[in-house]
Order: C-alpha cells, then structure tokens, then sequence
C-alpha cells in the first residue's frame, strides 16, 4: 500500500510540475507574436490600416499611458496612469472592433514612453506601497474600459534606484495577473547603462512574470550589419536569460539593422537556430506612409515558420 500512495503522489506532482515545464519565466499561449506599437505620434492611424496576418498572434501596444497629469504642464502623479494615446482613432469601440474582426489579435498599453509633452516621462515614485495602490487601480480601470489584454513596460528615465524600479513593477505585473485584469507583460528595454541597470534588477526578481522582452534593437545605431545585430541578440539574451526575447525595427528612420540591410536576413538566421520567437515595430504611425509593407513581410516570415 505505501508504494502505491508513493507512485500516486508522484504521478500527481509530475501532473502539476511536467520535467520540462519553466517554472522561472512566464510561457505565453503562442509560440511566436507579431507586435506593433501604435497611436503615439496622433496622425490618425487605426487598428483597421494596419494588415493582419491570420497565422501570427498579432499584438496592438497602444503607446502611451503615463503617471502624469493631462494640464498644459504635465507633472507625475506617483502611479495614477491617464490615456495619452490617440485615443480618438484608437478608442474602447475601436479595441473590441478589432479583437471581434480577428481573433488572432489582442492589445495592450504601454507604460510612459520616452517623453510627456516634450519632456522625459519619468518614473518617479513616492513609494513602493503608493505607487503600487494607484498603479493597479488607476491601470485596473483603463484596461477594463479598453478592452486589453495586456502591459507593456517602457519607462526611459528615471528619478529611483534599480531595486524600487523593480518592486513596484514586478508587484504592479503580479498584482495585474494575480487579479485576472492582464494576461500577459513584456518590457522594452535598450542598450544603455542606465536603462539596463534598471530593468536586469526587475528581471532577476519578477522574470518569472514577464512573458515578453520587447527589445529595442533599433537603439543600437544605424548601419548596424547582420553579424552584429546577432552578436547583440546573444548578448541581450544571456541578460535576459529564459525570457522570450523579440526582435526589433523601426520605421521612423532611427537606427539598428533595418529591413533594407538584412533585419529579415538576420530573422531567417534565427529562425534556423530556433531563437526567432517573434518581431515588434516601431511603429505603425510611421509605417502608414509606405503601405505598412515590412509589417507584411514580417508577419509572413513568422507565420512560414511555423
């Protein structure tokens, strides 16, 4: 009798915990995503320009919601988000348009971005505990009248050290998940001192609870050629060691390896090593004018690997 409630029990854990189950990092439904931030620069792009391929998981990042006040000389608000996005184009309706259109897509917000009205957002905490309480809530409400799915972390400057940076967002994440509001997160990091100092501290303590690096590889400069994007991407990966880390472009005309030197080359490269687990762009305010044509080509890449 002992050595079969031994076998059940261990027939039980194995259930729970199969051998090969990640119990560090967060593993998302799909295998591979396509990203794309949109509405931050108000030229009125919507969901509905911007082509979908029904083979990807297709991600909209709504850019952005930021912790300042909505007045003429924006200031922070130690958590309490506001809507800074086109909201016009980009509204509740709109969201679950989409979403109803195609079932293959989901959408979330972006945390700050690089500047509020001109000037740096930053992130600027009174404390953990407050910052926290008003994040969930003030967050809590946007993404329930909205419709997301999801957050995206991607504050660039910083008034706190790496350690408060990292308790208020990995309890900000987990409190989201835990509470059924979100069902995925991703940060946006870049290759700056700074920046990394701050989000390699979340991801040693809240890892587990990110499903999605969104990389800026197009922070690097430009010209940057294939052999040293792929340097940069086993970099990048050994900091964010058991993250899903995406691959990057922008079509703003900032740097990194663009489409037109070799970014898809580079993807094909990864692909064959198994290390492709999706692309992001920057951003489909940009991409309108040219038709959204690398957003086709990397949507058709990811859905042929499949």
């Amino acid at each position: 009798m002992e050595l079969s409630k031994f076998l059940i029990t261990f027939l039980i854990l194995q259930a729970l915990f199969p051998a090969n189950t990640p119990l560090l990092h967060a593993a998302p439904t799909n295998s591979i995503v396509f990203r794309e931030y949109i509405g931050a620069e108000f030229n009125n792009v919507r969901f509905t320009d911007v082509p979908v391929n029904p083979n990807v998981e297709f991600h909209f990042i709504l850019s952005f919601a930021i912790d300042y006040d909505t007045s003429s000389s924006p200031s922070p608000t130690n958590g309490n988000f506001n809507v800074f996005w086109d909201s016009d184009n980009l509204s509740p309706s709109q969201v679950s348009a989409i979403k109803n259109q195609h079932s293959n897509v989901k959408v979330a917000l972006s945390l700050a971005g690089d500047s509020v009205q001109g000037n740096p957002a930053y992130f600027n905490p009174n404390s953990v505990d407050s910052w926290v309480s008003n994040a969930v809530s003030s967050l809590s409400k946007i993404v329930k009248q909205y419709n997301l799915d999801g957050i995206d972390i991607d504050y660039e400057h910083f008034q706190a050290d790496p350690d408060t940076f990292a308790e208020c967002i990995g309890q900000l994440i987990t409190t989201l998940k835990n509470n059924n509001v979100i069902s995925f997160a991703s940060i946006a990091p870049y290759d700056d001192d700074e920046i990394q100092s701050h989000y390699m501290a979340l991801w040693r303590s809240y890892g587990h609870v990110i499903d999605y690096v969104n990389f800026q590889f197009y922070a690097y400069d430009a010209g940057t050629t294939v052999s040293q994007f792929m340097n940069y991407f086993k970099t990048q990966t050994s900091n964010y060691n058991g993250g899903k880390l995406l691959v990057s472009f922008a079509t703003d005309g900032s740097g990194g390896l663009s489409p037109t030197d070799g970014f898809f080359t580079a993807c094909n490269k990864l692909q064959s090593q198994e290390q492709l687990h999706g692309i992001f762009v920057w951003s489909a305010d940009d991409s309108m004018k040219d038709g959204f044509r690398y957003e086709k080509q990397a949507q058709a890449l990811l859905a042929a690997s499949h």
